[in-house]
């Protein structure tokens, strides 16, 4: 296991497969976790109740994910296809006089109708016409519906690149998770004007590897720049051998080199041309670790064309050292860095910024309200989810959400309206509060109903 370690000058690294129910539990009685063969840290053996408890339910919420990765994915499935096939067949009436007739319209998981659950829950397709090319605003909605868009397939993001926004699609991505063994990021890019947009997809709702990758509380500390959450740096292309290597040796594409390597490509073509960074969830915890890396490397040119990072619904990254390293990189080369959190969304609240754990935010936070009413905060509300002082306003604004949920499209337009599957889901966050906040649609609606107005008022 050295080899794994040798590019840090610290670790602490969570192993849920390797644990039995007996050591898990055991790791609450005893403060020795040096112990335990599911834990392997450099620092001090000697942990905290506060501490263990938290590592104690991350392990377990893994190890539980793990058990039932595979019905999990059957069921993501299922429910994908039973969308499309209503959609394709225009509703479930038209599924039953097409199956009456032997020609029902079958969906295809690759083709350009096919549409994810995340973009079930808002099928919206076209930017906000009502703001030009060029203002502050556009490069927040257009980010936030790449972003949404990155949840799906190939030929969808094509089709929605081409003909619907007018754009240039220069390729989607499919990225090798060197840890995992297998692929799990996703990454697609288009060029608007001179401006490349580089959207990373977020964590997938019956993917139990992204959602590993979210809670695991695993971190390596990077010399001189410091802990970084271990989860998104092998999403993003962390190597088992080497670390982070300025050229990988690794023969399968790494989400890290291959986009490098394409934007240099092609800001070589045209030195007026620059680019931004964003995605939603997981997608802007990889968006804003990706220069992190280029620093590191010393990527001169690249940093000089990062335009700006836009991410929505961010979860944590890395300690205080890694966010002070940040602000100096990106205060130097004057890229805007726009973090984004609606209302009560769970994610941006996690991991754990408390004295047990040590991931905090950096920079400023826009942070909207259920009304889509914008401030610029230094932390969101309840930085920590499980506050309990926070457990009654968290159940009111779910309330309010459902309640809005019928009323919307009537006070600002037909745009705004919410389809049934929505609104099961803004159910569930009457019993969990911030789950539904997560979702991509509020997001969208706190760019055009929010972002004009906050940015207008900063201005």
């Amino acid at each position: 296991m050295a080899c794994d370690k040798s590019f840090s000058s610290g670790y602490m690294l969570l192993s849920p497969e390797k644990v039995g129910v007996l050591d898990l539990f055991r790791i609450l009685i005893h403060s020795d976790v040096g112990n335990r063969k599911f834990i392997d840290s450099s620092g001090e053996t000697e942990e905290s109740f506060q501490r263990r408890w938290i590592m104690f339910l991350s392990v377990l919420a893994q190890k539980l994910l793990l058990l039932v990765a595979k019905p999990l994915s059957g069921i993501g499935w299922a429910i994908e296809f039973w969308l499309n096939l209503l959609s394709s067949n225009q509703n479930l009436g038209g599924l039953l006089v097409n199956c009456l007739r032997g020609k029902p319209v079958i969906p295809h998981k690759e083709s350009e109708s096919f549409i994810s659950f995340i973009g079930n829950l808002d099928k919206r397709v076209e930017l906000d016409t009502r703001i030009s090319p060029g203002e502050k605003e556009y490069y927040a909605d257009l980010s936030m519906m790449a972003s949404k868009a990155s949840y799906e397939n190939e030929a969808y993001l094509r089709t929605t690149v081409t003909q619907h926004w007018q754009m240039e699609f220069l390729g989607f991505y499919d990225f090798w998770n060197g840890y995992l063994q297998k692929t799990t990021t996703q990454a697609f890019m288009l060029r608007d004007r001179d401006t490349i947009v580089v959207a990373f997809r977020g964590t997938e709702p019956f993917n139990a590897d992204d959602w590993c990758s979210d809670i695991d509380l695993s971190w390596y500390e990077l010399r001189h720049i410091g802990k970084i959450h271990g989860g998104f740096m092998k999403a993003l292309g962390l190597q088992r051998n080497e670390g982070w290597p300025k050229e990988s040796p690794e023969t399968k594409p790494l989400a890290y080199y291959e986009v490098r390597k394409k934007l240099k490509s092609l800001l070589g073509e045209n030195d007026k041309v620059k680019y931004v960074l964003t995605g939603h969830s997981l997608g802007g915890a990889l968006a804003i670790l990706f220069p992190a890396i280029l620093a590191m490397h010393g990527e001169t040119g690249l940093m000089e064309r990062l335009e700006g990072v836009y991410t929505f619904g961010q979860p944590r990254v890395g300690d205080d050292k890694f966010g002070k390293y940040m602000e100096g990189v990106l205060e130097e080369r004057k890229i805007k860095y726009f973090r984004f959190v609606y209302g009560y969304d769970i994610v941006p609240r996690l991991p754990y910024d408390n004295r047990a754990f040590m991931f905090k935010h950096f920079g400023k936070c826009c942070h909207f309200n259920r009304k889509y009413e914008g401030k610029i905060v230094e932390e969101e509300p309840n930085k920590n989810y499980l506050s309990p002082l926070h457990v009654i306003p968290m159940m009111m604004d779910a309330w309010h959400e459902l309640k809005r949920s019928f009323t919307i499209h009537r006070e600002i337009g037909p745009g705004y309206k919410e389809g049934l599957l929505l609104r099961f889901f803004r159910v569930i966050g009457l019993l969990i509060p911030g789950i539904p906040a997560h979702s991509p649609r509020d997001y969208v609606n706190a760019m055009r109903l929010g972002v004009p107005k906050l940015f207008r008022h900063q201005q």
